[in-house]
């Protein structure tokens, strides 16, 4: 694998199925004591996580990184809140893009990077239920037309 090329530990798929992203953003995470070997054994779950901005900070809520196993008493509470780390000059964008109603930041991945743990923070915009409705058919009509292709070649 070259050189900062990442290892997927999570992902946040339901948020591809809820949201349309708009723009991604690479952060880097606080963590402490044991957390960074939990995220290494892949004890980690972006499941139900989201971004806010608070005091011109970023901060990462409901993350569920599971205690480490030989931690014992240096472990940490497993929801707690995270600090995400970007420049100021895209906190600042951020600010100003989430103002706007119907947007919302949220973590897609975890992924190690020359072996620091990093978020894909997404800019996303929520989905209508017939835009969902209207994903599904079009990934369905994509999996019927490639299956129909397969078996042509198969003859």
């Amino acid at each position: 694998m070259p050189k900062g090329a990442g290892k997927t530990v999570a992902q946040n798929k339901k948020a591809y199925h809820d949201y349309f992203i708009e723009d991604t953003y690479e952060t880097g995470i606080v963590l402490q004591g044991t957390e960074i070997k939990a995220i290494r054994a892949g004890r980690a779950n972006l499941k139900d996580s989201y971004a806010r901005i608070q005091n011109g900070e970023v901060w990462l809520y409901s993350m569920h990184i599971s205690p480490y196993e030989q931690g014992n008493r240096y472990n940490h509470d497993p929801l707690r809140t995270r600090k995400l780390l970007l420049h100021k000059r895209e906190i600042a964008k951020l600010i100003g893009e989430t103002k706007e109603t119907g947007f919302a930041l949220v973590p897609l991945k975890l992924f190690m990077k020359d072996g620091y743990a990093k978020i894909l923070l997404g800019l996303a915009r929520g989905k209508k239920k017939y835009d969902k409705r209207e994903d599904l058919k079009k990934k369905e009509a994509k999996r019927d037309i490639e299956r129909a292709f397969r078996d042509r070649q198969k003859m």
